[in-house]
């Protein structure tokens, strides 16, 4: 469910009302919450905000966050837990046991399937289809996932432990778990094991990082381990052959039914252990194969973290004037550091030990080279540069070559930002057929108003149509008649004046037009071009706004403008979407900031003025009264 990102539409702090409301509807939802703990889940002067969000596919979630961490989660007027509420109550919801291998799966958007799940001695836990519950993982209770049940745990244990088991909703390490402060679930000891032979058996928890491909790998050592590891099997009172191919655990993929038992999903030992030693020895060879792989990454890693330095220092050395800043931070990415990158190379934040800019800004915030600074959640700038560094002073600009690709922050290619071709042009309606026959076109031919012009100017001249008393007129035949006039000027109008003649043919004319972005093929649309939309407007006391519309006419992403625009301004800026619409959306900026728009739209993003509308209503410039 939240395995993409998603957009917030609004972030504000929660009203006292609604403050009661939400403890009474989380009381509701779960009655076994005891008093002290709805105190300290929903505390009634700690920071709660109320943060509306819409996921990829469109759907409208409320997210409860306190103190920078989503605690619940609203949609379809049902409300959820988050991992990290569950984190600090494991007991509020039934859980189902799974393998680790899994969780990445989890994560990724998959479902648990019953194959996958973990029963211990004291059976699976009591639940109805449809009822929410939690997923924790072999070695500690907290959850790391919630979803709904499928089916009840009698009809589970009647289908053999086959099928889909619990629909996930949200796991740890989704962007919901992102857009808090991303910390690790803690490691609580499962009832029916003692929390020291855990330790010995299982290991401690590893720390959880962000980037899947060393998560797989992590798990990958886990799988090992959980393979050759004798009291493993003997704490879950299972047999190796309970540890499963990572495969069988998510959805659409099932065990061989012939190999699993009905009521726990034990594997019959001796038709498998031949195989289990096969597998266990294939497993030992390549052990060796996987150091060689993790030396590997680890050079790869070494060199992106020495040319991301490069860039940075070249850039800011070179490219970056004190006039930029403060500069944000993904602009100084896209337009100062990847031109930097040397001919021949790619700079990939991703394949780097920092995974992300943040974190890497973060690393030379600490070196004393610049300062960064948070506008808002994900938006960071950076505000001050330190000239006199002796990294910076000692640091040698390099030959590089212009790169006109660059890269996202997540490794995806993206071009710079070029306006679209916009071209205008007409079709022919029915009713004008007969005045366009003569020049061979039928209806719906592309014909720009020049093209227009011309083929009336040779039907005038080819009939012999031209007024001979004033050749600034033309004489109206019966096609022109039916095809120009309005049925009350028929038996009135006999001439028209060549410009008159040519308007009312376009206007007659079918107008539509194309817009074409570099490298994507073209959109043609019917009627004029909605020109981008500058509105401003007067809210409660007296305060003014300025409400931007239509940006995505012309591949502008409304986040990004108005990021930047926040940043221009040094103002405050929401994004709601349009009413009646699905996928547009309205940039609202508070006060009169026509002049920044304006800046912004015809000088960074290069959109001609003819398809701005609004301009004029930016605020006169006058001497103050004294």
């Amino acid at each position: 469910m939240f395995a993409k990102p998603f957009r917030v539409k609004s972030n504000t702090a929660i009203k006292g009302s609604d403050r009661r409301k939400l403890r009474a509807d989380v009381l509701a939802a779960f009655p076994s919450i005891s008093g002290g703990q709805l105190s300290h889940l929903i505390p009634n002067k700690e920071e709660l905000n109320v943060v509306k969000i819409y996921l990829h596919k469109g759907e409208a979630v409320i997210a409860y966050v306190l103190n920078k961490n989503p605690i619940f989660f609203e949609m379809d007027t049902c409300i959820y837990p988050t991992v990290y509420t569950l984190w600090s109550h494991p007991d509020l919801l039934a859980a189902f046991t799974t393998w680790r291998a899994v969780l990445p799966k989890l994560a990724g958007g998959a479902d648990l399937m019953l194959p996958g799940v973990v029963v211990p001695p004291s059976g699976l836990p009591e639940v109805l289809q449809g009822d929410l519950c939690a997923i924790n993982l072999v070695g500690s209770r907290a959850p790391v996932a919630i979803g709904l049940a499928t089916m009840s745990t009698t009809e589970m244990l009647a289908a053999g432990m086959k099928g889909r088991g619990v629909s996930t909703l949200h796991t740890y390490l989704d962007q919901l778990w992102a857009f808090g402060e991303k910390t690790n679930p803690p490691v609580i000891a499962h009832k029916h094991c003692d929390p020291g032979e855990i330790g010995e058996q299982m290991g401690q928890e590893d720390d959880e990082e962000e980037d899947e491909d060393e998560e797989e790998e992590k798990e990958e050592d886990v799988i090992i381990d959980a393979v050759s590891n004798e009291n493993v099997t003997a704490v879950l009172h299972s047999t190796e052959s309970d540890t499963p191919d990572i495969d069988n655990l998510c959805l659409n993929v099932e065990p061989e039914p012939e190999l699993v038992s009905s009521a726990t999903g034990q594997v019959n030992d001796s038709e498998t252990h031949a195989s289990e030693i096969a597998d266990q020895k294939e497993i030992t060879e390549d052990i060796g194969d996987h150091q060689d792989t993790a030396e590997t990454i680890k050079t790869i890693q070494e060199q992106m973290d020495e040319l991301l330095v490069q860039c940075f220092l070249h850039a800011l050395k070179s490219k970056v004037k004190k006039a930029d800043l403060p500069l944000l931070t993904s602009t100084f990415l896209k337009i100062y550091m990847y031109p930097c990158c040397p001919e021949g190379r790619q700079l990939d934040i991703k394949k780097s030990s920092y995974k992300k800019l943040s974190k890497f800004l973060q690393s030379m915030q600490q070196r004393h080279i610049v300062q960064v600074k948070e506008l808002s959640k994900g938006v960071e700038s950076i505000a001050i540069v330190n000239w006199k560094h002796a990294d910076l002073k000692s640091f040698k600009v390099p030959e590089t070559a212009t790169v006109e690709e660059v890269v996202k922050v997540d490794g995806e290619s993206e071009t710079l930002y070029q306006p679209p071709e916009i071209d205008s042009f007409y079709h022919i309606s029915s009713k004008l057929i007969p005045l366009f026959e003569h020049a061979g076109l039928k209806r719906d031919v592309t014909l720009s108003s020049a093209d227009v012009r011309s083929i009336i100017t040779n039907y005038v001249k080819s009939n012999e149509l031209i007024d001979d008393y004033n050749k600034n007129y033309v004489t109206i035949n019966p096609i022109l008649c039916d095809c120009i006039l309005e049925k009350s000027e028929h038996h009135v109008v006999t001439k028209l004046k060549w410009d008159d003649l040519f308007t009312r043919c376009l206007e007659k004319l079918q107008q539509c037009h194309q817009v074409t972005f570099p490298g994507q093929k073209p959109i043609v649309r019917k009627g004029n071009i909605k020109p981008i939309s500058i509105d401003v407007a007067q809210r409660a006391s007296n305060k003014k706004v300025t409400i931007i519309t239509n940006l995505e006419v012309y591949g502008l992403d409304p986040q990004v403008v108005g990021s930047a625009l926040q940043l221009r301004a040094q103002a405050s800026v929401t994004m709601n979407q349009v009413p009646g619409t699905k996928d547009k959306m309205a940039l609202q900026v508070q006060g009169n900031q026509v002049n920044h728009i304006a800046k912004l739209l015809t000088e960074e993003y290069r959109i001609p003025v003819k398809y701005i509308e609004g301009l004029n209503k930016a605020p006169k410039s006058g001497k103050k009264k004294r």
